[in-house]
């Protein structure tokens, strides 16, 4: 007997009885917004309306340019495993539990990390093993929509905002300004500041990793050495960002006052600190790239 013939632009595979790839999709994403909506309002509202987590749009905003960037994969391909059913129904199960179990207990944390599951076994069950795999890097970029613990956040942020303003405190001394330290509360002249939880605290740090893996992603190196060196280097690049972002806000506060410190200037101080962080990436990848050049 011979073979139905497969046409190689055909979005579903032979034989699945399955609706158009495009219906498919329809459906998913309005299944989504239906389960989400109300998670993702929550977010704009309580958490990313804060100072301290106020990347949340743009990281959302990355994801989906993320996974747009790769819709390719998604095509499928003759040859291609069809699904893994079981795996993806038992995924769909977990991230189902998770999301009601939050928005029982009014977690966003868990209502957040359920998307991962669901997207992932939406993927499973629509395209099998292949696409998931092409897409492991925007899956694993929305950890960064994931709100942080509080516990987490009050352990590690307090000891962050004393080593930089530690740091600020004695650089601006060194060159000549009367600083004096007190804490996180920096006295500059006549003028005190409190370097708070949005200026050195672990939301600038997640922050800053996620600029800095997203770098990594786009420029794909296939050294494995750099990757992981580079990586490592977010943590003090970070440290190094904070520490321009604090003695930034200290200048204008001392130079122009309290009000230009406190109005729009602060908020161009929270660019100064990611331009910083991305051309201090790019140097650390500059120089790791010429350490590891092939011999000529």
């Amino acid at each position: 007997m011979s073979k139905p013939a497969v046409n190689p632009g055909s979005s579903s595979p032979p034989g699945m009885g399955l609706p158009p790839f495009g219906l498919q999709v329809a459906l998913v994403v309005a299944g989504l917004a239906a389960l989400y909506a109300p998670t993702l309002r929550d977010l704009m509202t309580v958490i990313w309306s804060t100072d301290e987590q106020g990347h949340g749009p743009v990281v959302l905003a990355l994801c989906l340019w993320l996974f747009w960037r790769q819709r390719e994969s998604m095509a499928w391909q003759p040859g291609t495993d069809a699904t893994r059913p079981g795996w993806g129904w038992a995924l769909l199960a977990l991230a189902l539990l998770m999301h009601v179990f939050g928005r029982s207990q009014r977690i966003l944390s868990a209502q957040a990390l359920s998307a991962l599951p669901a997207l992932a076994a939406l993927l499973l069950l629509m395209r099998g093993t292949r696409p998931l795999k092409a897409m492991w890097f925007p899956l694993f970029f929305m950890l960064f929509l994931v709100p942080l613990p509080a516990a987490l956040v009050e352990a590690v942020t307090q000891p962050m905002k004393l080593a930089v303003s530690t740091v600020a405190a004695n650089l601006l001394y060194s060159v000549g300004y009367p600083v004096a330290r007190s804490g996180v509360i920096l006295q500059v002249g006549p003028y005190q500041l409190l370097v708070a939880d949005a200026c050195a605290g672990l939301y600038t740090l997640f922050t800053l990793e996620a600029m800095g893996l997203l770098y990594l992603n786009v420029v794909r190196s296939a050294s494995l050495w750099r990757n992981l060196t580079l990586a490592l280097l977010i943590v003090p690049i970070s440290f190094a960002a904070n520490v321009i972002r604090v003695i930034a806000l200290a200048l204008i506060t001392y130079h122009l006052g309290d009000a230009a410190g406190q109005g729009f200037l602060h908020g161009l101080a929270g660019i100064v600190l990611f331009l910083s962080a991305l051309l201090l990436i790019v140097a650390f990848d500059s120089v790791l790239r010429w350490l590891h050049r092939p011999a000529a």
